[in-house]
């Protein structure tokens, strides 16, 4: 399979100095690739079954992030990672929490059009609510609009820096566009976040590889 040109990104500062392109070329906004499904793309996701939290427990972040790093294996991190997403996934509104499930439901089974709506309705009614802006956010990459992936990416970093998912989608994007040293970028912080996150040690051990010795 071709590889794309890179989409435009710079690497400016801020949170985590991941910002976003004004534009994207039109070869990453209309992609000729494979069907998604053809290539079981997938992005980080949070478990099937997670802990009970409060939404007020989103305090307790610092430290569930702090735990996550000091992790001594990976059963330790995996148990603080359920936490946090956890965490993420809490709304103290009953009706984000319905269209959210309904939403997960319709993903779970390639109803996209319809698991669409759905986050659309949530993000309206709660501009907040970090995991709807990446359940979205995964939604446009299953369906292969990065602009809008990385559009929605953006909005989740901007209200949690420290949101290794999302930076490892973010990572994922810019790795199918060619654009291997901001992918090795982003799947380094989402490391330096999360050291044992699915699947990440390993793309960044291929690309640091990769780019070994370029003038990048």
């Amino acid at each position: 399979m071709a590889r794309r040109s890179p989409i435009p990104i710079g690497l400016l500062t801020g949170l985590l100095a991941l910002t976003f392109a004004a534009s994207v070329p039109a070869s990453a906004q209309s992609p000729k690739r494979e069907p998604p499904a053809a290539r079981n793309k997938t992005m980080p996701a949070p478990p099937a079954k997670l802990p009970r939290v409060k939404a007020s427990q989103a305090k307790n972040l610092d430290f569930l992030f702090g735990a996550l790093k000091a992790a001594p294996d990976e059963e330790s991190a995996k148990e603080v990672e359920g936490r946090i997403w956890s965490v993420w996934m809490s709304t103290a509104s009953d009706t984000a929490a319905l269209l959210m499930a309904r939403a997960r439901l319709a993903m779970e089974h390639k109803e996209y059009d319809v698991a669409l709506k759905l986050l659309d309705a949530i993000i309206k009614l709660q501009p907040d609510y970090i995991e709807a802006w990446n359940k979205r956010a995964t939604l446009y990459y299953l369906r292969d609009d990065y602009l809008h992936s990385m559009e929605d990416i953006q909005q989740v970093l901007k209200r949690e820096p420290r949101h290794f998912g999302a930076l490892a989608g973010l990572g994922l994007i810019l790795q199918e566009t060619g654009d291997d040293k901001h992918a090795l970028d982003a799947y380094r912080r989402a490391l330096a976040i999360h050291p044992y996150l699915d699947k990440i040690p390993g793309l960044v051990k291929t690309l640091s590889e990769k780019i070994e010795g370029r003038d990048i």
